[in-house]
């Protein structure tokens, strides 16, 4: 029994140093990104307009949608697409073997026409059974045989001849402002740009109409609710921190801009990967490093996409397990960066960041939520220290979701009834009481799937954005 006592001290002593390290970073994280938050906004006010979208420096853009069984919504997004105000943009959807109606669905609402020309090289990826294009609007579809999201984008990348790509998920909305935004660090400093990403925010119900969100409004459903608080604090304070910190290793599969050349001459994206865009991203670093050239990876806040996100908790625990598999996958991939100067700041604190804090910071607070009661009840831990320890950290937790929360009022103010205003602020409570726990055990299920090597990709149900919620 006094072994055990001692295990169960040193494990309590080392969860409360470990829970200092890891907030203590989190907020210095979030520190950064108000500044920069009030830098962009301080920008946005000064700046004089845009410069006119017929300019000749304008490089052009694919827009990249690999789309697999995306019927419900297809058609919304591309023609949101197709809307976007940019003066060189051609869309490429990708239809990695859908079993569903979403190739019919684009050859009717866009009046497909088979043609019979050949890639302009070969692609990357499974067999193309055919190319269609639409004869009134710059979109090309190809259709292939199903081999994954990352082989879909390979075959739009590789197919483009545009010197810019632009990744988003087939169920997701961009405004139409967004592409020009996204793009812009690559007009400022065009040798050294080569990763662009903006904010992903929840559609769940908002309304949608023809590829155009009209009314924005926040999910009354509570798992839509938490998640939305979550994407706001991901995206306003941690992306923005992280990419001020030279440390962005996410570019967000939904809505990302990249190099067209720098991409393919990396080898594009990694098809046994189920994370792919962050795994992309930390090769951008690696072998741009290796190879001794200036490189930027930012992050926007201006620039918005919305995007459906999960509804039932099945849903949901498939995809923040594949996410949490294809972070252990990523970090294991890329090891020999972690804690090395060679790498500038992703070697020396933004590997080091997403291994201790991302990845075992869940697994140490999911253990702790075992080995503290029991220690409680054998009296190893006083109850009362116990206890306002745990308040302690839910209040903590919850500061930064606010935080997130304030980002967004202050600086884009998207949702302006006092009543949304509220519930954001429940659902920031709810995600350190209720969410972040049960969010806890479905990362520890994908850290043992990743141990078991699991590949599975999973699905998530698409409901349609132009429905009440």
């Amino acid at each position: 029994m006094d072994v055990l006592n001692a295990v169960l001290i040193a494990f309590g002593v080392f969860v409360l140093g470990y829970f200092l390290v890891v907030n203590a970073t989190y907020a210095v994280v979030h520190l950064v990104a108000l500044r920069e938050l009030k830098a962009a906004i301080e920008a946005r006010t000064l700046q004089e307009p845009y410069p006119e979208f017929g300019s000749p420096f304008l490089p052009g853009v694919a827009v990249v949608v690999p789309a697999y069984d995306e019927a419900p919504v297809i058609v919304d997004s591309v023609r949101s697409f197709l809307d976007l105000e940019y003066p060189d943009c051609e869309v490429i959807v990708v239809n990695d073997g859908s079993e569903d109606a979403t190739l019919e669905r684009l050859v009717e609402a866009f009046d497909l026409e088979r043609i019979e020309a050949s890639p302009p090289w070969e692609l990357p990826s499974e067999p193309v059974n055919a190319i269609y294009r639409s004869p009134w609007a710059d979109l090309t579809v190809i259709d292939k045989e199903n081999g994954g999201k990352a082989d879909a984008l390979n075959a739009g990348v590789f197919f483009t001849e545009k010197p810019l790509f632009c990744a988003v998920d087939a169920d997701s909305v961009i405004e139409r402002d967004a592409l020009m935004s996204v793009a812009q660090p690559f007009l400022e400093e065009p040798e050294r740009t080569v990763a662009t990403g903006g904010v992903v925010r929840v559609a769940n119900g908002c309304s949608i109409s023809s590829g155009i969100v009209e009314r924005i409004a926040l999910s009354h459903h509570p798992l839509v609710g938490v998640q939305t608080v979550e994407y706001l604090r991901a995206f306003l304070a941690g992306r923005m921190g992280l990419s001020r910190l030279d440390s962005l290793l996410i570019i967000s599969g939904a809505f990302g801009m990249f190099d067209t050349e720098t991409v393919r001459e990396v080898g594009g994206y990694r098809t046994d990967s189920v994370t792919e865009d962050m795994e992309l991203v930390v090769r951008l670093h690696r072998r741009l490093s290796e190879w001794g050239r200036e490189y930027r990876v930012v992050f926007l806040p201006e620039p918005v996409v919305w995007t459906e996100v999960p509804e039932t908790a099945a849903a949901f625990s498939r995809q923040r397990r594949r996410w949490n598999r294809g972070l252990f996958d990523t970090l294991f991939e890329h090891r020999d960066m972690i804690g090395n100067p060679k790498y500038g700041a992703t070697g020396t604190f933004a590997l080091p960041f997403f291994l201790v804090v991302e990845a075992f910071g869940p697994l140490v607070e999911g253990a702790g939520y075992v080995a503290i009661p029991i220690a409680v009840l054998l009296g190893v831990v006083n109850v009362e220290f116990f206890l306002i320890f745990l308040l302690l950290a839910m209040a903590f937790g919850t500061l930064l979701s606010w935080l997130g929360v304030l980002s967004e009022l202050i600086g884009y103010g998207r949702y302006e009834r006092p009543s949304e205003i509220a519930r954001l602020l429940l659902y920031g409570v709810l995600e350190n009481v209720l969410y972040r726990q049960w969010r806890t055990l479905v990362l520890w299920r994908g850290f043992l799937e990743f141990l078991w090597g699991a590949e599975s990709w999973g699905t998530m149900e698409r409901v349609g954005f132009d429905r009440d919620r």
